[in-house]
């Protein structure tokens, strides 16, 4: 069983590095930075998510740096993104909520694996995973100056939360149950964006507007 969860981490973790380490590079490029710029995005939206879960489950932070798989796999990730044609970009931007709907699957159920792995409880599994999945775009929105997109566009953290549910009472074990609620996952981000599901909100603008109309 051990074994099992090493080899579905390891595939979650390809599968998230490639997917989020594109996405930063991608938006670094959007906002012209330089070769630098854009390998430091791509590194923080790959691994932001999962430092920050570390710091929440008690596994250290240096780990990340015997990681030497996936920091290479980001590193090419990005540079491939530097050099190929803008015209490529620019058709992958029409992709790109899906690449973005792949990498909360996948790092995500990595998320939540790990905090199974640890024994923790459920709500620690639930934030492991929510946490893993968002905690990368969170820090690559503000590194590009951006409002995060996971905290006013269409839901997106809940899903990561329900895969951390889903793992954390024991639905989902073995490879091929995790690649069915790693499609699931992408599939409900995907609705989310296609039909704009969004979480209830209020806001205060329309109602500063009036009180400044009826004081002019």
């Amino acid at each position: 069983m051990d074994e099992l969860l090493q080899v579905n981490l390891q595939l979650f973790s390809i599968i998230g590095t490639i997917a989020f380490a594109i996405s930063g590079a991608v938006v670094a490029m959007e906002e012209e930075y330089d070769i630098l710029g854009v390998f430091v995005l791509a590194f923080v939206t790959a691994f932001g998510g999962g430092v920050v879960r570390n710091l929440l489950i008690g596994i250290p932070v240096s780990t990340l740096w015997t990681q030497g798989l996936y920091l290479k796999t980001a590193l090419i990730a990005a540079f491939l993104v530097f050099i190929v044609p803008v015209s490529w970009i620019r058709r992958w931007k029409t992709w790109e909520s899906l690449f973005d709907a792949i990498g909360l699957a996948a790092f995500s159920i990595q998320g939540a694996l790990y905090a199974v792995q640890m024994n923790a409880p459920l709500s620690a599994v639930i934030v492991a995973a929510m946490m893993t999945g968002i905690g990368g775009g969170i820090i690559r929105d503000v590194l590009a100056g951006r409002k995060p997109l996971v905290l006013h566009d269409e839901i997106y953290a809940v899903w990561g939360m329900l895969a951390g549910f889903l793992i954390g009472i024991g639905w989902f074990q073995g490879s091929w149950p995790l690649l069915g609620l790693f499609a699931l996952i992408v599939i409900l981000r995907m609705l989310s964006v296609v039909y704009k599901w969004r979480l209830p909100r209020r806001t205060l603008r329309l109602n500063e507007e009036s009180k400044q109309a009826k004081g002019a």
